[in-house]
């Protein structure tokens, strides 16, 4: 057995592994932010890594402070690596990539597919591209798990964890502040039409990738994020169909009420007239931005309830024990008491 409990095989795929212990788990990057939160999770976790990259393959790459158990392993080094567990997040990785770079054996490990995305297809009737009894589908929130069809694949709900930002919102600025990547060429689903027409009647800026196109301020670095967009009055969240987005649960966490659509997780996540104001009207949402920005101190109170509502729903040690749990459950291999104990803040 190595250091980190792993046992040392020829086969992983049909080796018994030990009872408890670290396991080494080999994903994609992609999406930074959510491998970041996962990286709190005890356990070891490999990176794929290619030229160009392509999508995924990019490995500890980005501006996130990648702590020493998440590891890059060259694509041509993947099959002959053990693993323990793999955790596929994409539907190109799980239908194409797993045969292209994965060994007959390390396809035959215990498996999870991390799907972040509610369907796009079909709102109620698309079938989930897994279809494995002996998977485990792991969704970000209700919403997308009761849309989805899984089929026959057992599936259970982890909701977000985020780490404390460490940054409370002063909220001086009397503007909004809207943070959403590819706006401009994502288009409807995101808001794009929305944003620029409440930008026409309340003061917003906007912040994220390709945002310059519409008049918006740039990307802002991971790690400056919390403390630029304390300033501001209220985070405005235009997107209509998508999961729920970390910039969300980030704002809400440093005290910044949200306002946004009643849609998908939004509408339990921001709790009405509590963190923020959700609606399917975008009027009077405009309304309600527009109060928020008469009213300072409305705004504080808000934001302390959405910042009280993060800290519970959203905590990273929920998170990482429910991960924890998921890992356990699909290996047999539990954590060593009192693990969970030095978990990042």
């Amino acid at each position: 057995m190595d250091p980190r409990g792993s046992v040392a095989i020829a086969d992983p795929g049909t080796a018994v592994p030990p009872a408890t212990g670290r396991l080494r788990i080999f994903t994609w990057h992609v999406h930074g932010s959510y491998l970041l939160s996962l990286s709190h999770v005890p356990h070891d976790f490999y990176l794929p890594v290619a030229p160009g990259p392509p999508p995924g393959y990019q490995g500890r790459a980005g501006p996130f402070p990648w702590p020493p158990n998440v590891h890059e392993v060259a694509v041509a080094d993947v099959p002959r690596t053990r693993f323990d567990c793999v955790l596929y997040q994409s539907r190109t990785h799980y239908v194409e990539d797993r045969f292209r770079i994965l060994s007959p054996a390390q396809r035959r490990l215990p498996r999870i597919y991390l799907e972040h995305d509610p369907p796009r297809e079909h709102p109620t009737d698309q079938r989930h591209v897994v279809d494995d009894p002996d998977a485990l589908l792991v969704h970000v929130t209700p919403f997308n798990a009761l849309m989805w069809d899984a089929g026959r694949t057992p599936v259970r709900v982890i909701e977000h964890g985020v780490p404390s930002p460490g940054v409370r919102s002063t909220g001086e600025l009397p503007r909004g502040i809207a943070v959403v990547n590819d706006l401009p060429s994502r288009g409807r689903r995101v808001g794009a039409d929305l944003f620029l027409r409440f930008r026409e009647r309340v003061p917003l800026d906007l912040i994220g990738m390709g945002s310059e196109a519409v008049g918006g301020l740039g990307e802002v670095p991971h790690d400056r994020l919390p403390r630029f967009i304390a300033r501001y009055r209220f985070l405005c969240n235009p997107i209509r169909y998508t999961s729920l987005g970390l910039a969300v649960i980030e704002a809400m966490l440093i005290g910044l009420p949200v306002v946004g659509l009643a849609t998908t997780e939004m509408a339990t996540a921001v709790r009405d007239g509590v963190g923020g104001y959700v609606d399917t009207d975008p009027d009077a949402l405009v309304e309600r931005m527009r109060e928020l920005l008469a009213d300072p101190a409305r705004a504080r109170r808000l934001g302390e309830g959405a910042r009280r509502i993060a800290e519970t729903r959203f905590s990273i040690r929920r998170f990482v024990g429910d991960w924890v749990d998921a890992f356990a459950t699909v290996t047999g291999r539990r954590m060593p008491a009192g693990a969970l104990g030095a978990v990042r803040p």
